[in-house]
């Protein structure tokens, strides 16, 4: 499997089996990272609070979250991979951030934490074995997959607040995304919201939530003028992973079980819901999606 299918220019082909077009195409396929050697660690405002708030780790508790987030999905039907687990990598089990997946194959991501740079070679060895298209590498500084989103067919965002994602990377992955002809926002926000996950997510075709109390109104805005409704957020439940959500598709979406507030709106749109409880793995700086990486979903319909 070569490295590096894209094509200069566009027009590069889409594999028939691996690849995402939308945030909410019926997942058929997803990565996760492992829990065997998760711990809390230092450097983002949700594993500094818990802390600071008193709470303790509880790697058992942590274990058996995991073990229900994957039932979920077994659940749903998904097929569940899981990186091979490496002792030096603490966070490898948020297996968002060191790779994408796009229409064409998967983007591998580099990271800005230094216990965190090392999850490259774990993904990169996962997609080589799978037989799944690597389409690029990110070579123009740190970029993260909480950040990035394919939305929708033709539609993809990327968020930077000069820590976790820089736009000097962003806008390598833009010009590949324009190249293939698609629309491509980036979005610039304050380091503390960690990433875009945590400021919005998809739930199901043209409905996303988002904490419309904190983000810039341009982003609102954005999501709106291209017909995606928004369930808004409060302020605080964004902060304890709120919009960390995975949609699955035919109106099904994980959220985590301590959304309450977001899984009875979901409810009142008529979606069903799977909430496992991850507050454990959550308290340290990610929830459901930050864990995931789509590496299946089925094609959607153009909506515009």
């Amino acid at each position: 499997m070569n490295i590096g299918t894209r094509v200069r220019g566009g027009g590069t082909p889409r594999p028939e089996k691996w690849g995402i077009d939308s945030e909410y195409g019926v997942l058929r396929d997803v990565l996760v990272g492992p829990i065997d050697h998760f711990t809390w660690q230092p450097g983002n405002a949700v594993a500094q609070r818990a802390e600071r708030v008193g709470l303790q780790f509880d790697f058992e508790v942590a274990r058996r979250q995991y073990a229900e987030m994957l039932d979920a999905y077994r659940q749903a039907g998904v097929r569940v991979h899981v990186l091979p687990a490496e002792p030096e990598l603490p966070y490898q089990i948020f297996a968002r951030d060191s790779s994408v997946m796009t229409p064409w194959g998967a983007v591998v991501m580099q990271l800005q934490k230094v216990y965190r740079r090392g999850e490259y070679a774990g993904c990169l060895r996962f997609y080589l074995d799978a037989g799944i298209p690597i389409y690029d590498l990110v070579t123009a500084g740190n970029v993260e997959g909480g950040d990035f989103m394919v939305l929708e067919p033709g539609l993809a965002i990327c968020g930077h607040s000069g820590e976790r994602s820089v736009e000097t990377a962003v806008r390598q992955l833009r010009s590949w995304f324009e190249a293939e002809g698609w629309e491509f926002h980036d979005y610039a926000f304050d380091a503390h919201f960690l990433h875009l996950d945590v400021q919005m997510g998809m739930l199901e075709e043209g409905l996303a939530v988002c904490c419309v109390e904190a983000v810039e109104p341009e982003l609102v805005g954005w999501l709106r003028d291209h017909g995606i409704r928004v369930i808004p957020v409060s302020y605080g439940d964004a902060m304890q992973l709120g919009t960390n959500v995975v949609a699955l598709g035919n109106g099904r979406v994980l959220v985590p079980a301590s959304s309450k507030a977001l899984i009875a709106a979901c409810r009142a749109e008529g979606l069903t819901v799977y909430d496992p409880d991850v507050s454990m793995i959550a308290n340290g700086g990610g929830a459901v999606h930050c864990m995931c990486q789509p590496l299946a979903r089925d094609r959607v319909r153009v909506r515009r």
